[in-house]
């Protein structure tokens, strides 16, 4: 059921049944953080391995040390700076933070979410909520709820329907290594924003076999659609005449006579634009039945490197 009651998805989440839910930057799948009950839920429903973490997701700052300790004096400052936001901290865990959640490790992904109904529905709750992006594992992440529909259809007793994402891609992972912040994934903050406010961090984003933080797997947010990302998009196309071929551009049209679909991420060549738009444009390309999806890298700047990152993970080369 599609609504934007969220008095049906406080109800859903006190039976700890599991609820998609609107956030900033994709919607969650979203679980009673306490209960483990609901937690094997969401990675059931996911197809999700249970070595990737989830993130915890909080109404307010105060409600942080509930969920984590020994919070260094950085991850203060970032959350000051960006919370409601989309920028996850990975903490020390309080010990009643369930084993499920973590992955085994003893720390923690949490972050405060920038949505009016999100923090509306989650300051109604007694407990604070994991939610991660409500897809099947590996598949595009979603940014509308009729996305999530798409997916899971009545496997999902509510889908809260809070509008099509603002940011569009899913929140910046950063740890914490004595006084270095730690980059795990690259998200809707870009690392110059976070180098702003606490200095230079450092970059570990990827681990196949036991992630420190979610989103470092290095296959994920895939199309069915075969893809190929490429700097030299005219190239490819040529190389690909004859089939039924889906482009994603940042900004400049092909002008080409051939029969071929044009997505363009942002006419204007904005990158926040161009990340909100992205996986909603991926989802109407993965619609299409084409061969194949040929992807321009985007500029390796600011949001455009998360972007860049994204559409890495999502394609065969």
């Amino acid at each position: 059921m599609i609504t934007k009651d969220i008095n049906k998805g406080i109800e859903a989440l006190y039976k700890n049944e599991l609820v998609a839910l609107p956030t900033e930057t994709v919607y969650g799948l979203a679980g009673n953080a306490y209960n483990e009950s609901a937690i094997k839920k969401i990675f059931e429903l996911k197809k999700r391995p249970l070595y990737n973490p989830l993130i915890v997701h909080s109404h307010s700052t105060e409600q942080l040390k509930e969920v984590a300790k020994e919070i260094p004096e950085k991850a203060k400052i970032l959350a000051e700076k960006f919370w409601p936001g989309s920028l996850t901290l990975v903490l020390k865990k309080q010990d009643h933070i369930s084993d499920l959640v973590t992955a085994g490790k003893d720390t923690v992904a949490v972050r405060v979410p920038q949505h009016l109904m999100a923090l509306a529905l989650l300051e109604q709750l007694d407990f604070p909520l994991v939610a991660p992006s409500a897809n099947p594992f590996g598949s595009i992440s979603p940014t509308s709820a009729q996305h999530v529909w798409d997916y899971f259809q009545d496997k999902l007793p509510v889908i809260l329907d809070g509008g099509n994402c603002s940011n569009g891609v899913e929140s910046t992972i950063v740890g914490f290594r004595s006084d270095t912040v730690v980059l795990y994934r690259h998200g809707s903050v870009s690392v110059e924003e976070i180098e702003q406010v606490v200095g230079k961090i450092e970059m570990v984003i990827h681990d196949n076999e036991t992630p420190d933080a979610p989103g470092m797997l290095s296959k994920h947010y895939a199309p069915k659609t075969p893809a190929i990302l490429t700097d030299y998009i005219e190239e490819e196309v040529l190389k690909n005449i004859g089939k039924n071929i889906g482009v994603l551009v940042f900004k400049d049209q092909l002008k080409r006579n051939e029969t071929i679909h044009q997505e363009i991420l942002s006419p204007e060549g904005n990158l926040k634009e161009a990340s909100k738009n992205l996986y909603a444009t991926l989802h109407r390309l993965d619609a299409m039945k084409l061969d194949i999806i040929i992807a321009e890298r985007l500029p390796d700047y600011g949001l455009g490197i998360t972007l860049n990152d994204r559409l890495s993970r999502a394609v065969k080369r």
